[in-house]
């Protein structure tokens, strides 16, 4: 009686460069081990279903071993057994999932990530636009065929996005659109990109929101009342006067002492930039309660991304400033709505209050304009560290007697060096 194969023995046997084989396995009957000329082995079912002969291929050798490959036979002839030929059923499933694969070939959230890879991780700009779109149109149309989308579809998302308040966020999204639409055009996704002829939503007008000290005390109580995440986000922005994505990414590694390092790749001028780190600061900074990650994310609530989803953390803090402010004056009180860098114009308009120099100012928020660009830009190499950590200082200062009531509270800072 032949012996049943086992692992040894399939290993030892050798190919035959003549010949395909088939050696069936004494253990089951109809299970086969086949050896190509080339030496590739795999398994298979010999079995008959509706009178015919028939052939299920298992597996591969040796990802299949031995024991797994008469478990898949036993299955595929219980299966005989009760009617199903199992071939067919493998057959059936294999097209269903090239089915599925073709569906989701074409969904809005597969070709935007195709995108990202084939052309956004190219541009300068193209983690900012991949981050729009995900924000706006995969959160939005992520599941749905990019051929179901129509004319009018792009215009209902950008009017929800503009009748939120976010005019210039309209139609940045709609130019990005615009431009994935007709990289879907040109790989022959789409005839027709359905962005086209959409006009932009509204004219933009360059923004001018500063808050008053009244609206940045009902700030900095908001930001104590909401907590986390985004009262100690707000904090963080407002003391440092520093971008949104910035202060969002703020990481462990970045924190160095009593100065903040953001290197190129994480500011928007692509400079690095050092942030003096005031006694306020870092007061905000530790009462943060750390979630654990391997970034050291300061601003996150999952420990692994920086926060997101700041439309709506705005929202909380403006609700719960006119909720002071309404308790406070004893009637309902309306506030002009704000965005998160408008915290930084006011930072940036105090200063000036301040008698603070433009260029000095520039240095801290590190913005680059005609003060700071040309032959001065080329050099100029100071890095103002001391002017920087006295001005932001100041600043803390300035706050902490808007947050007190105490009237009137600016202080000329005098014989700063430009």
């Amino acid at each position: 009686m032949a012996r049943a194969l086992t692992v040894k023995a399939v290993e030892a046997m050798k190919a035959d460069p003549a010949k395909r084989q088939e050696v069936p396995d004494p253990a089951l009957s109809g299970l086969y081990l086949v050896i190509q000329p080339s030496g590739a082995k795999s398994w298979a079912l010999r079995y008959r279903y509706g009178g015919k002969p028939k052939k299920l291929t298992l597996g591969k050798w040796p990802v299949m071993g031995v024991a797994d490959a008469r478990a898949a036979a036993s299955e595929a002839i219980d299966a005989v057994e009760h009617g199903t030929d199992p071939g067919a059923a493998k057959r059936r499933a294999k097209a269903d999932r090239r089915q599925a694969e073709l569906s989701e070939r074409d969904k809005i959230k597969t070709l935007v990530a195709l995108y990202g890879k084939r052309h956004l991780s190219t541009l300068k700009s193209g983690a900012t636009v991949q981050r729009e779109l995900d924000r706006h149109v995969v959160a939005e149309w992520g599941d749905r065929d990019i051929q179901e989308i129509a004319k009018r579809d792009v215009i209902d998302l950008l009017d929800a996005i503009a009748d939120s308040g976010r005019i210039v966020t309209a139609n940045r999204v709609r130019a990005y659109l615009s431009k994935f639409f007709n990289w879907c055009v040109d790989r022959d996704v789409i005839e027709v990109s359905p962005a086209m002829n959409v006009k932009a939503v509204a004219k933009e007008t360059s923004r001018d929101r500063v808050l008053s000290d009244d609206e940045l005390r009902w700030f900095w109580v908001a930001c104590e009342a909401e907590g986390q995440p985004w009262g100690a986000l707000g904090k963080v922005l407002l003391l440092t006067g520093q971008r949104l994505s910035e202060v969002a990414g703020m990481t462990d590694a970045e924190l160095q002492g009593n100065e903040w390092h953001l290197p190129a790749n994480r500011t928007k001028n692509k400079r690095p930039h050092m942030v003096p780190i005031t006694a306020a600061a870092r007061e905000a900074l530790d009462a943060i309660e750390r979630i654990d990650g391997p970034a050291g994310l300061y601003h996150t609530t999952n420990g692994r991304t920086p926060l997101s989803g700041f439309n709506k953390g705005r929202a909380y803090l403006a609700d719960r400033m006119v909720e002071i402010a309404s308790d406070e004056a004893g009637k309902p009180v309306e506030i002009p709505h704000w965005t998160f860098h408008d915290l930084r114009r006011t930072a940036a308009t105090t200063m000036a209050r301040l008698g603070i120099p433009v260029r000095v100012t520039e240095a801290v928020l590190n913005h680059v304009s005609g003060t700071g660009g040309g032959i001065v830009g080329v050099y100029q190499r100071h890095d103002y560290a001391n002017e920087k950590r006295r001005v932001l200082e100041a600043w803390a200062q300035f706050l902490s007697n808007a947050i007190n009531g105490q009237g009137d509270n600016v202080v000329q800072i005098e014989g700063m060096r430009i």
